[in-house]
């Protein structure tokens, strides 16, 4: 899919292209491409003399070229942005070209990004550029709003996270954590830690590129002071992850401890029960020996006496064990 945006009374409008030459009658300022075809891609080629790398996209490029600069003046920035979706959350890298230098290519100050699936970061730019004019000046603008829009993506994913961990305190602390619903609360435990690890390493990220935008030189004063709020929000956001791995941790280990106890439970219980046979087992034990000299054996109540000895010194420790509370 390709996304061509202009602007337009200070606000941002996508165009509808169907063709090469519908791309040919806009000055874009940002040229956003989702999972491009080979034919979308000759396209940017013939009009803008822009090569797109066919490892722009790849997961496992290395660090260094994640961000650099051309001998021609393109800026290339490969960032990954986080997609918070409960039911798979993941990252997704985008790459980044911006010319603001080479005035030979339709391309300067154009820019254009490369990505693989559609990014909430994305739409929510586009919903605010269109409703607050004056917001993008330019390409570097949008690259900027796009890293800020992400910054406040992370911050409500966290708010997200920490009313759902406020639930499950509820739980936890309430007590009486059965086994099912302990398992329900680590479960939930477990989910939220990794999308905060999720989140702090888009934040990671995000840091770096904008630092790297910082070092080119190439942003305007307002542009400067605007990256420079960015990255204090990623600063102040690390606090409240911090935050949030460790209420995580105590949920966790409060979880753990409700069950150790109910398994304690179930292991008190197995041993008072076993201690309370001991003694039939004795009295059965002396019975069950072969001497020749035994009075009882020729008595004839001496069958229902030994099974009340037996049942006598079962009761008797179990209601010891009851008074002293020692089954509950």
């Amino acid at each position: 899919m390709l996304n061509v945006f202009t602007l337009a009374n200070g606000r941002l409008f996508q165009e509808e292209i169907e063709s090469l030459e519908d791309l040919a009658r806009f000055t874009p300022v940002w040229v956003d491409l989702e999972a491009p075809t080979p034919e979308e891609r000759r396209w940017v080629r013939q009009h803008f003399g822009l090569s797109i790398p066919e490892d722009a996209m790849d997961e496992d490029i290395e660090e260094s070229a994640r961000f650099f600069q051309e001998d021609n003046g393109e800026l290339h920035v490969r960032s990954d942005f986080l997609i918070a979706d409960d039911a798979d959350p993941r990252t997704v890298r985008v790459a980044f070209i911006l010319n603001e230098q080479n005035d030979a290519l339709k391309s300067r100050g154009v820019l254009f990004s490369i990505h693989d699936e559609d990014v909430p970061v994305f739409r929510l730019l586009r919903l605010r550029a269109r409703r607050m004019p004056g917001l993008i000046e330019d390409a570097k603008d949008v690259l900027l709003s796009l890293f800020d829009t992400d910054a406040e993506y992370c911050a409500d994913t966290v708010e997200g996270i920490y009313d759902d961990l406020e639930k499950v305190s509820r739980q936890v602390l309430a007590g009486d954590v059965t086994d099912h619903k302990a398992g329900e609360v680590l479960a939930a435990i477990a989910r939220h830690e990794d999308m905060s690890g999720r989140i702090r390493r888009n934040m990671m990220d995000t840091r770096r590129a904008v630092s790297f935008m910082i070092r080119t030189r190439l942003l305007s004063t307002a542009q400067h002071e605007d990256a420079r709020q960015i990255l204090r929000d990623l600063d102040s956001l690390d606090s409240h992850t911090a935050f949030m791995f460790e209420k995580i941790n105590f949920l966790m280990d409060a979880t753990i401890g409700f069950i150790n106890i109910n398994q304690n439970k179930i292991i008190k219980i197995f041993s008072v029960a076993a201690v309370s046979l001991l003694p039939p087992t004795l009295v059965a034990s002396s019975y069950g020996m072969n001497f020749e000299h035994m009075p009882e054996l020729q008595w004839e109540l001496g069958y229902p006496m030994a099974i009340g000895m037996m049942v006598l010194a079962a009761v008797i420790p179990m209601v010891y064990f009851r008074k002293r509370g020692w089954l509950r």
